[in-house]
């Protein structure tokens, strides 16, 4: 099995495959979503905000639509900004690469998949989980449009075409394990690497199925495909995986983990506000909030219709890592083969900055 953070040399912050970056925060925004969210500042207090000398830090993340969600409400509310930070949010192509710029000093912080995680640290990454945002995979496993009426359940993928975005990366890894829970024989399925975009493959029939991230997952229901696994619904991580399953998470370098820790601390602080934010603002705001190259297609209702659906399921309400949660990644990595399923937890994760 390929892995998709192999090439872990370091690299220069020029040489990083950038598809956006935010920063800042508008007053208009700021104030709204403080006073909408919790009320956390009176509006004579705005202006010291806004005028501090503000710590800039850069966090690089993958560019998943509904992984971002988080950071960016957290900016745009001006969460970062009360804790005395200016977050430099850089989207990358992937994990990978954000990950690599974390190992490779180009920024201080990475923000990825907990798969990607495993698999950088296993590779010979000295990284540090330090704080979650994320606590489901963000993909489900769903049929193609024909393909809806004769596959009703994972055991009926045997001998079938099945797309993922590469071999190797989580949603390879889940669906491995999903069909050996199923009892079905791996080799006797065909994986298709597609890259993150399988909805026009499903559509077509080109694939028998395959896992799907929003908004594909949405278009592809109102086709008629039919969804066998949902990794975004809790109902379904519980029953699938037994509770929730460690995905979008902050990551240091863990020589840098002491002389960063109080601004982890402020940082973590922020981004358990904007989790907050998250669950009680209307949809559209924090559309509003997401940077517009990264909304496919420019459908932004159905970006906000699937918030409204998945935001209870996808996003904790805490910031503290969940050990439990993190080792169902390690134990699906290992079923699947995954390089990942050899880290030792303890080595990885850090859950004790933000114990209450």
């Amino acid at each position: 099995m390929s892995d998709c953070c192999t090439d872990l040399r370091p690299r220069e912050a020029g040489d990083l495959d950038i598809i956006h970056i935010s920063r800042g925060v508008g007053r208009r925004t700021l104030l709204k979503g403080m006073a909408g969210a919790a009320g956390l500042m009176a509006l004579g207090d705005v202006g010291a905000v806004l005028g501090q000398d503000l710590k800039h830090i850069r966090l690089a993340f993958c560019s998943q639509l509904l992984c971002v969600v988080p950071y960016e409400a957290t900016r745009a509310a001006g969460f970062f900004a009360e804790e005395g930070l200016d977050v430099e949010l850089v989207y990358t192509r992937g994990g990978s690469a954000a990950l690599q710029a974390l190992n490779g000093g180009a920024v201080e912080y990475a923000a990825t998949s907990f798969d990607a995680a495993l698999n950088a640290f296993a590779s010979g990454a000295d990284i540090v989980r330090v704080a979650t945002t994320g606590r489901l995979p963000l993909f489900a496993l769903a049929t193609s449009v024909e393909g809806a009426e004769t596959i009703t359940s994972v055991e009926d993928l045997a001998g079938r075409t099945l797309g993922v975005s590469a071999l190797g990366n989580a949603d390879h890894a889940f669906l491995m394990y999903l069909l050996q829970r199923a009892g079905v024989d791996l080799d006797s399925v065909e994986f298709a690497t597609v890259g993150t975009n399988l909805y026009d493959a499903l559509r077509l029939g080109q694939l028998d199925a395959g896992m799907v991230q929003e908004p594909a997952l949405s278009l592809l229901q109102e086709r008629g495909a039919r969804v066998l696994v949902n990794g975004m619904d809790i109902e379904d991580a519980n029953e699938y995986l037994g509770g929730p399953y460690e995905f979008m998470g902050v990551a240091v370098r863990r020589e840098e983990l002491e002389a960063r820790r109080d601004e982890i601390l402020r940082l973590g602080r922020a981004l358990a506000k904007g989790l907050e934010y998250v669950q009680e603002a209307e949809p559209e705001e924090l559309v509003e909030a997401l940077p517009r190259e990264i909304i496919t297609g420019g459908d932004r209702e159905l970006v906000a219709a699937s918030l409204e659906r998945y935001r209870a399921s996808l996003y904790p309400v805490e910031v503290r890592l969940d050990l439990e949660a993190m080792q169902r990644v390690i134990d699906v990595q290992k079923a699947a083969g995954g390089r990942g399923g050899g880290v030792d937890l303890e080595r990885i994760a850090y859950p004790d900055l933000f114990a209450s």
